[in-house]
């Protein structure tokens, strides 16, 4: 389930993902989220909370190709990323790929979730450091 997040500027596209994720999920809350970002502005910023109960087994094949459709249709207009989870796994694969996205991103811990929502609202301050 993905539901969108409340307490963002415009500019901020927020969600918390846990649980089953299907394709309804994406085509329903998350691309048209990201839809509307975009529709008066260049560059979007996206926060992404992964729950306790996310695995990539509980990601519906349809809910991964929305994933990938909607990270490579809008890829140069990704101006920051803030992935928040507790899952090692997910920050240790995003910090292997983080190269390939064009706009700064970073993983937090759970317990660094305000610290992940004052950065992807800031201007951006080049990350010095894997974290």
């Amino acid at each position: 389930m993905i539901k969108t997040l409340d307490g963002f500027p415009g500019n901020v596209v927020a969600v918390h993902a846990n649980g089953k994720l299907t394709r309804e999920d994406y085509e329903k809350v998350l691309i048209p989220a990201v839809d509307a970002a975009l529709a008066d502005r260049e560059k979007v910023r996206m926060y992404y909370e992964l729950g306790p109960d996310f695995t990539v087994t509980s990601m519906e094949p349809g809910a991964m190709w929305d994933d990938f459709k909607l990270g490579v249709s809008h890829f140069l207009r990704w101006e920051g990323i803030a992935v928040v989870t507790d899952h090692d796994w997910v920050r240790h694969t995003i910090n292997v790929f983080r190269f390939l996205v064009p706009g700064h991103v970073r993983t937090f811990t759970m317990s660094q979730s305000q610290e992940a929502r004052d950065w992807i609202v800031s201007q951006l301050a080049k990350p010095t450091s894997l974290s």
